[in-house]
């Protein structure tokens, strides 16, 4: 569920109509309405958890970014994942708010020209999500680079197998 609101709200980020049957029915939930259909159950979990919130005219707030997990939840957690989950949190808090910035930046330019937008448009889209221009360039040109640098490697044979 969570998904598939991030995914319209990537694709809109000003917002955008969710039809509910449709999406019950894309989620595996049925189309079935009402207040206790699993889809509304699944809404109303969304929620529970401050992920979204709704308000009376029926729209629909969510967070572009998750919380980290709070102690309860971690402790419902498989120990390996507790053990995965403090590595990635120890991980975060030595890794600099510049590299992470930067890595987010490139990881969304080069989906951004992945889906064909251009050097220019990567850029622009990048400073529309408030990253700093001048990080905007450099990623926007760093994914042009690794997008030809692919597309050259698929253009290559082939090399031809040792038969023996």
């Amino acid at each position: 569920m969570l998904r598939r609101l991030a995914a319209g709200l990537e694709a809109s980020p000003a917002g955008f109509d969710l039809p509910l049957a449709d999406t019950a029915r894309a989620l595996g939930l049925g189309d079935k309405g009402g207040r206790h259909s699993p889809f509304m159950r699944a809404l109303a979990r969304v929620c529970q958890f401050d992920l979204a919130q709704m308000h009376s005219d029926g729209e629909l707030e969510v967070r572009r970014r998750l919380p980290p997990l709070n102690r309860r939840q971690l402790l419902r957690l498989p120990t390996t994942l507790q053990d995965s989950h403090q590595r990635w949190q120890d991980e975060q808090l030595h890794t600099p708010r510049a590299e992470q910035l930067r890595v987010r930046a490139r990881r969304l330019a080069l989906s951004l020209v992945e889906l064909g937008e251009d050097a220019e448009g990567t850029e622009r889209q990048l400073i529309r999500w408030k990253f700093h221009p001048v990080l905007c360039r450099e990623a926007a040109a760093w994914a042009w680079d690794r997008h030809r640098q692919a597309l050259a490697a698929l253009e290559q044979p082939d090399p031809p197998d040792d038969a023996a």
